[in-house]
């Protein structure tokens, strides 16, 4: 757990339930069975590129943990190598990016997913989305239980990655 001061307030994560189509256009799944998105937004704008944001927070925050849902719980194909790798992020393979966003991707004999993230610095704000689509019908109630974690630490996630990003600036 983060030890934040008194007096500084945690940056506002927030689950957004409606998805925009911005967001939702970065990846290509046509019609994905779940999907979410958290916000962060920073009281200090933000220039950090997508790509790193996404290495800090899926190799060092998620960790060993975040691999062993990805891995074992989820069964996703993830290269052997779990740190970096210019085609690779915590071991998913880089799919899409843009100036102010990244993708990444890895599926599982029972599902796909895709990890995206976009940074918005004129509005102070890094976003967090989770595309899954079901190939096999188990996959929902796989991903059911875990989903309630999902969302549970995602924000710390988010919260997280801030600030190993300002502690190693």
């Amino acid at each position: 757990m983060t030890h934040v001061p008194e007096h500084v307030s945690e940056p506002a994560v927030v689950q957004q339930h409606e998805i925009p189509a911005t967001i939702r256009a970065l990846s290509p799944l046509a019609a994905p069975d779940y999907i979410d998105l958290f916000t962060l937004t920073t009281p200090e704008p933000t220039d950090v590129p997508p790509e790193r944001w996404a290495r800090v927070a899926f190799e060092d925050v998620a960790g060993l943990g975040g691999q062993f849902i990805w891995r074992v719980l989820l069964g996703l194909r993830l290269a052997r190598r779990r740190r970096s790798s210019p085609t690779h992020i915590a071991g998913w393979r880089i799919a899409g990016r843009g100036e102010d966003w990244i993708r990444v991707e890895a599926r599982s004999w029972m599902l796909t997913g895709h990890l995206v993230v976009h940074v918005d610095g004129e509005r102070r704000q890094v976003s967090l989305a989770t595309f899954l689509r079901y190939d096999r019908p188990v996959a929902a109630r796989v991903w059911t239980p875990l989903s309630a974690k999902h969302r549970s630490v995602a924000p710390a996630l988010l919260r997280d990655t801030r600030e190993a990003l300002t502690s190693l600036a």
